[in-house]
């Protein structure tokens, strides 16, 4: 019949309209921005910096390696080294981005980023109000606006994060008995050495027998 589908859509519709009085389900939209529909765990859409501990500086997880930098398709990564070397949260010296933006207004979420970086230092955020009426400088985002704790990570990934988090222990884990081993046949080998100089004969003096 013609017409048939326009008065199925009408029918579907005046049926969603007259269930949303009685059902919540029935819904189409929510009140925006006073409502907000939960996002996927995978969802992406801009990148941010991981830092471990409560300094966003000395915690963060990024040394400056410039990966993501050369692999970035649009070139929107500005990646600036350091001369010298700070602590980090561990205490250990390290190299740290002396500058590190992100002109999202270019970014196109490819997350290649956080794919070749071999810190687990990049990963994508969920945010997606950044609108703003500076074009320019309101959309290239330093290092400090970047910067979101592990803490937050876990908040919007929480199966990545957990997953990441278990990863890196584990690499410290094996480091750590590493750097144990290679200290211990280090200090056998001094041990071994120091015995076999003890057991050597004394040099004879001249005239003695």
């Amino acid at each position: 019949m013609l017409g048939e589908g326009i008065l199925k859509g009408l029918a579907e519709t005046a049926k969603n309209f007259a269930g949303s009085f009685v059902s919540k389900e029935r819904l189409t939209t929510v009140e925006y921005p006073e409502e907000r529909l939960p996002l996927p765990e995978a969802s992406r859409n801009f990148p941010f910096l991981v830092y471990d501990g409560p300094d966003w500086e000395k915690g963060l997880r990024c040394v400056a390696c410039q990966i993501c930098e050369k692999e970035c398709p649009p070139k929107c990564i500005y990646i600036e080294k350091s001369k010298d070397k700070k602590p980090d949260y561990t205490g250990k010296p390290q190299i740290y981005p002396a500058r590190f933006d992100i002109d999202i207004s270019v970014c196109m979420s490819c997350q290649i980023c956080v794919e070749v970086c071999p810190f687990e230092a990049i990963k994508m955020n969920t945010e997606f109000e950044l609108s703003t009426d500076d074009r320019f400088g309101g959309l290239l985002l330093d290092r400090k606006q970047l910067a979101k704790s592990n803490e937050y990570y876990h908040l919007i990934h929480p199966t990545e994060a957990a997953a990441v988090d278990a990863r890196l222990a584990e690499e410290k884990a094996k480091a750590e008995a590493k750097a144990r081993a290679d200290a211990a046949a280090k200090a056998k080998a001094a041990a071994d050495a120091a015995a076999k100089a003890a057991s050597k004969p004394a040099p004879k003096t001249e005239g003695g027998e």
